[in-house]
């Protein structure tokens, strides 16, 4: 009973990633840009993106308490060493990506918004807040396909 727990929880963990990641990405994310103002969807996405690296914190736990868990009972075989190992990147990128990348975009956006209206130089400011957030979209492809991995291993 206990192997069919931990296999539902490993598999609810997966379809937590992949589908936050889908969900985000390619329907929610889409509508906001189209249909909000950019200050409604600057304190859409400040509210929203902490909540959602947690969310894919939660399921990297899971993912890896689950497989861990199968591990010791089943033996540690290439399989969930492997989905042990692919977890705990999954961890790693939910975890930065929610602190420190995320603040660190939110105050180089907030620089712009206030050098905008005192006219300052915001290239370089610009440039940076690009860059990182260039980072964080890439890194959640990175999760996406190590979510999809996941999938695999089952």
């Amino acid at each position: 009973m206990i192997v069919e727990i931990l296999t539902y929880l490993y598999l609810l963990a997966v379809a937590v990633l992949v589908g936050k990641v889908v969900f985000m990405s390619f329907v929610a994310a889409p509508v906001f840009v189209q249909t909000l103002n950019a200050d409604a969807f600057a304190r859409l996405v400040r509210l929203l993106i902490p909540r959602y690296y947690a969310l894919g914190m939660i399921a990297a736990t899971v993912g890896w308490a689950s497989v861990t868990g199968l591990g010791l009972l089943n033996g540690f075989g290439p399989w969930a060493l492997i989905a042990a190992t692919l977890w705990l990147g999954v961890l790693a990128i939910e975890t930065y990506c929610r602190s420190p990348l995320t603040p660190r975009i939110n105050a180089l956006s907030d620089q712009l918004k206030d050098a905008g209206q005192d006219g300052a130089n915001v290239v370089p400011v610009r440039k940076d807040r690009d860059a990182l957030h260039r980072r964080a979209v890439q890194l959640n492809g990175v999760a996406l396909i190590l979510g999809l991995c996941l999938i695999g291993l089952i």
